[in-house]
């Protein structure tokens, strides 16, 4: 196992529903911190959802700006399934890390892929070896959503990615950072497409953006990508920008989509 350390936050402390975790990785050599709503449910083996943020941002972004648990809640009183939504750090590395292995040798991918899994099956009683997995993200969380969703179909129920940055070149909209920081250990890794082809099988895909969007016309872009690859997906275009109301709205659409797949089971 790749953890070298890992701290849980004591539930006599948290708000309700919610766990804490900092999970030291030898994949980075870093601490990373994670928060997972939903996380004392005494039913067993329940469906993980992951929420992956953007640049700038951190493992809280999704509950303390975009109200997901809010969300959550209310679908819940409609009758979604029961999920633990699990929110990473994407590592902590300048503006952002992709999420991607990159070439100083940090691998930001096997964070997501291994550590994570370990950390939370590890340390939350509801979620088992046997749980299902779904993975969705904004901006750049949707862009690893996307790629990690493709690179390991096998690991995922389901995809979805809102307002996806759908290349690095798309960063440079929202960070001054070097795009060289961004360059994966092996170039193809850092592109969607090869992953999308080379997968013998995809989960369901879902992709949405809002028509005020600055990445609303590389999206469409990304569609017919996929579309000519004969990569079957949805994509919903929204009124909307590259902002949390949007992200807080339309996440409905990801909990419901996975819940849509959970009901197929």
């Amino acid at each position: 196992m790749a953890i070298l350390r890992l701290e849980q936050s004591d539930n006599q402390y948290t708000p309700e529903k919610l766990t804490l975790l900092t999970v030291h990785s030898s994949h980075t050599s870093r601490r990373h911190s994670v928060s997972v709503y939903n996380a004392q449910s005494t039913s067993k083996d329940l469906p993980v959802v992951i929420l992956m943020h953007g640049v700038y941002g951190d493992h809280w972004c999704w509950m303390h700006l975009g109200g997901a648990h809010v969300v959550y809640e209310r679908l819940r009183q409609q009758g979604l399934n029961e999920f633990v939504l699990v929110m990473p750090s994407d590592g902590g590395i300048g503006d952002g890390s992709g999420y991607l292995p990159l070439a100083n040798g940090e691998d930001y991918d096997a964070w997501v892929t291994d550590d994570l899994r370990a950390a939370v099956t590890k340390t939350i009683d509801c979620v088992s070896a046997k749980s299902r997995w779904y993975i969705c993200g904004l901006s750049m969380g949707g862009f690893g959503a996307l790629r990690l969703g493709a690179k390991y179909p096998d690991n995922y129920r389901g995809i979805s990615a809102h307002s996806s940055v759908t290349s690095i070149a798309d960063l440079k909209l929202f960070t001054d950072v070097d795009e060289k920081l961004f360059t994966a250990k092996v170039l193809a890794e850092s592109e969607l497409l090869p992953w999308f082809i080379k997968a013998q099988s995809l989960p369901p895909l879902r992709l949405d953006c809002g028509m005020q969007d600055e990445l609303y016309g590389s999206n469409l872009a990304l569609s017919k990508t996929l579309n000519d690859a004969g990569i079957k997906h949805s994509f919903e275009a929204f009124s909307g920008g590259h902002e949390w109301s949007y992200w807080h709205q339309h996440l409905e659409d990801t909990l419901n989509f996975f819940n849509q797949i959970e009901l197929g089971q």
